[in-house]
């Protein structure tokens, strides 16, 4: 049966492990100088090899015949842990084995001495994933172990181990495999498996690894498929990328900003299978490069991903701003992180490119700054000449003006003047008997028509709509336009209060709208009055006073905040 590369490959030793120098030094010469800890705790990004060495440090501990610490590979102890059969070394996943009795299982189990090694070694992968019951049950004996138990505990996501078992490991943090690293590995297992890998197609493998040799070892695996030679056009074909080349033609379309051939440009790719977040993620990758080789020209070249040479990094930051590369770096990021989500990834693509052309479109601040740029760069804003004066016209003949320049009258005001005839008197209201007119003073003239006072202005009426303004401004909305569609009168020391219909009579007949009414207007009167609520049909407002008071609320409206 076939084994996976990354399988058939695993170190087997301290001294096949790639990149760990920093640890598997130190793991050496503690079992040279038998200065063992009960506990140890691996922490890195995943295939950087932590599991790897918690096996090669099992084998180490109980090997028969050690070589400057590294185990021999030959004893039957090295050979049972590789195989799986020693029970006395036993490798857990914590994903799976994540409750409080697995542990508790465990921890019965390990005060027993082996039976056939030195040292019980427990490897515990993934061991954040247990939960705070288990870590408590974990704890115990982690504190206080028995002479034969080692611990080795693996984890990706250290800030979700407990202190408490922090404090009593200790800690190596595996760090990600330099690119160089992993191509030279990657070179040296093709050449023991016959695989034809190009150097080229070696270094391509190592960056799209980020760092994970394992991640690395299964990209050959995959691109090995086929037989033949291997070299970096294949890896783009087999896995659906698009390549330093193409990238970098489609970045110059984005910076000559032709929206137009983007678009066709990512059209073909998409037509020829390659997947748009691939492609996204590659820009962004050189959109970084190119930020990078920009802002920190001392130091930089460490920094960047080695994926495009100098001459061509030359040729796309000309005429090229920080400003601008940090916007298409950042929106490029965006765009990738929600592409998951996206019921149409190519609609999403389309669109990230089009902003990434004209900045304009964004709608937001970027789009102003990158207008003030334009401007800027132009040297200002241009002005239009003035348009010619068209020449005079001579003067139409006499006669009457066309219907819509006609002028209006001299005499006639810009208004209908109200009727001179006295307005007639309205019948009392039900249930009160007509009162006399009061008898005129003859040493005060009467005033003229045009300057009486309208019929009730200064009575109840008038003092309603007074006083309603007051009413709503201690009032919440709701209430504004049932008030408008009510009508008030003082009956004595009542405020009547009509309501048109039975809704607006029991939304208004509350505690909160009649004490608003009876205070304003007991402070408006100087007496105390009370309210009483009517179902009849309120003083219907004029048109005027309609227009009046949509334009007043329409302002109460716009200065109104809900909290």
């Amino acid at each position: 049966m076939y084994q996976a590369l990354y399988r058939k490959w695993r170190p087997r030793a301290f001294e096949d492990v790639v990149g760990q120098e920093h640890i598997t030094g130190t793991l050496r010469r503690q079992v040279q100088q038998g200065r063992l800890s009960h506990a140890y705790l691996f922490t890195g990004t995943r295939g950087t090899g932590k599991t790897t060495c918690a096996k090669i440090l099992a084998k180490a501990v109980n090997c028969l015949h050690p070589a400057d610490g590294d185990p021999c590979g030959q004893c039957a102890a090295c050979q049972g842990i590789d195989s799986g059969s020693l029970l006395d070394v036993l490798e857990l996943d914590a994903a799976s084995n994540n409750g409080v009795d697995h542990v508790r299982a465990l921890r019965d189990e390990a005060i027993y001495s082996p039976a056939s090694v030195k040292y019980r070694v427990y490897i515990v992968d993934e061991v954040h994933m247990l939960s705070t019951p288990a870590f408590n049950a974990l704890l115990k004996i982690l504190e206080e172990p028995p002479a034969h138990l080692i611990f080795i505990l693996a984890t990706t996501e250290l800030h979700k181990v407990p202190a408490t078992i922090l404090s009593r490991c200790q800690r190596f943090a595996f760090k990600r495999i330099r690119p160089q690293d992993i191509s030279a590995r990657l070179l040296y297992v093709a050449q023991r498996e016959g695989l034809e890998l190009l150097p080229e197609a070696a270094e391509l493998l190592a960056r799209l690894a980020d760092g994970a040799l394992r991640d690395a070892l299964s990209l050959l695996d995959q691109c090995a498929g086929g037989g033949g030679t291997i070299d970096s056009g294949r890896v783009l074909d087999v896995l659906g990328l698009a390549g330093n080349i193409q990238t970098a033609e489609l970045m110059e379309c984005v910076l000559r900003r032709d929206a137009g051939e983007a678009l066709a440009y990512l059209h073909r790719l998409y037509a020829g299978g390659r997947d748009v977040g691939a492609l996204l993620g590659e820009l962004s990758v050189l959109a970084r490069d190119l930020l990078i080789r920009m802002t920190a020209r001392s130091g930089g070249e460490e920094l960047l991903s080695g994926g495009y040479d100098g001459p061509t990094m030359d040729r796309l930051s000309q005429g090229l701003s920080p400003a601008r590369l940090l916007f298409m770096t950042s929106h490029l990021q965006s765009a990738c992180a929600a592409l998951p989500m996206s019921p149409n990834r190519r609609t999403d693509a389309e669109l990230c490119l089009l902003r990434l052309c004209d900045e304009g479109l964004c709608g937001d601040v970027t789009a102003l700054a990158a207008r003030l740029a334009r401007l800027e760069e132009g040297g200002g804003v241009r002005v239009p000449p003035a348009a010619p004066r068209p020449a005079p016209q001579k003067a139409a003949p006499a006669g009457p003006p066309p219907w819509d320049e006609a002028p209006p009258p001299p005499d006639a005001p810009p208004w209908e003047e109200p009727s001179a005839s006295p307005p007639e008197e309205s019948p009392p209201p039900r249930g009160r008997p007509a009162q006399p007119p009061a008898p005129a003073d003859p040493q005060e003239p009467a005033p003229p028509a045009a300057a009486r006072p309208p019929e009730g202005a200064g009575g109840d009426a008038g003092l309603w709509r007074e006083l309603v303004e007051q009413y709503k401004n201690q009032l919440t909305p709701m209430y504004w336009f049932m008030l408008d569609d009510a009508g008030g009168a003082m009956e004595g020391d009542v405020m009547a209060v009509r309501c048109g219909d039975e809704l607006t009579l029991e939304s208004l007949n509350c505690p909160e709208v009649a004490e608003v009414i009876r205070s304003v207007t007991s402070q408006r009167l100087g007496r105390p009055v009370s309210v009483r609520f009517l179902l009849g049909a309120g003083e219907a407002s004029a048109p005027q006073d309609k227009l009046e008071e949509l334009i007043r609320q329409g302002s109460r409206y716009d200065s109104f905040t809900v909290k």
